[in-house]
């Protein structure tokens, strides 16, 4: 396999990969609710995530997309990425972070972390920025798959309402079943109990020491995220109602 076609593969892989460990991991929550997302089908997200895959000691870069759907600008923009989880290959044990020498993410010129947060300026209607976010790994960093949440916030220029969006990492599992799953056992997505104005995407770095551990690495994370994938692409896609249900 190239290096070329194997990056792709890999990239898309970590991508689905944080959706499965998200769904196991708890995490903080939003504590208050906030307004939905004035949109039906939550377009203002983070988008185009390519999540690196690195060998130990490598750096690379996460980047990220942030597009302005609304008829009105909005500014005060705030985009957050953290590495929250683990999960170990070879033994696909899954863990939280702090892991020892896990990767740090970084700004330019700024100092490296767990976390980053990005700064953005105002974005007018229909505007579109991109970006990325530095990541460095050393040479003891374990092989497996490192799960990065994400959140935005922002307000309305023209009346200072403010949105605030987060990944499914942010949530228990107890919370995200609340949310998700109605009486009856059909799916839904209630953005009211969540506490937040919308659902953001994740994305992952892989770190793998040799080729096979990117092939069977890759293929383990596959396996596990089709359930969660499809479901994620479901939430999004079904119609939002006033309270906030998607």
């Amino acid at each position: 396999m190239s290096r070329p076609r194997r990056r792709g593969f890999v990239g898309l892989v970590a991508v689905l990969s944080a959706v499965a460990l998200a769904a196991n991991l708890p995490s903080p929550a939003s504590a208050t609710s906030l307004p939905t997302l004035p949109v039906e089908d939550g377009r203002l997200l983070v988008g185009n995530l390519s999540a690196p895959a690195l060998a130990p000691g490598a750096s690379g870069s996460i980047g990220w997309s942030v597009t302005n759907p609304l008829p009105s600008g909005i500014e005060d923009i705030l985009l957050t990425f953290e590495v929250y989880a683990f999960n170990a290959f070879p033994g696909n044990a899954t863990s939280t972070v702090p892991v020892a020498a896990a990767p740090l993410l970084s700004l330019a010129g700024g100092p490296a972390g767990p976390s980053v947060n990005v700064s953005l300026g105002p974005l007018t209607s229909g505007e579109t920025v991109r970006g990325s976010v530095g990541v460095t790994t050393s040479q003891s960093t374990p092989s497996g798959t490192f799960a990065v949440r994400t959140a935005l916030g922002f307000a309305l220029d023209s009346n200072g309402t403010n949105y605030h969006l987060e990944s499914r990492g942010w949530f228990t599992s107890a919370q995200w079943a609340a949310a998700t799953e109605e009486p009856n056992g059909s799916a839904t997505l209630n953005l009211t109990r969540l506490g937040v104005s919308g659902v953001t995407p994740e994305t992952a770095i892989l770190v793998a020491a040799s080729d096979w551990g990117w092939i069977l690495g890759g293929l383990l994370a596959a396996a596990i995220v089709l359930a969660g994938v499809a479901a994620w692409i479901y939430f999004r896609r079904a119609p939002r109602s006033s309270s906030g249900t998607r």
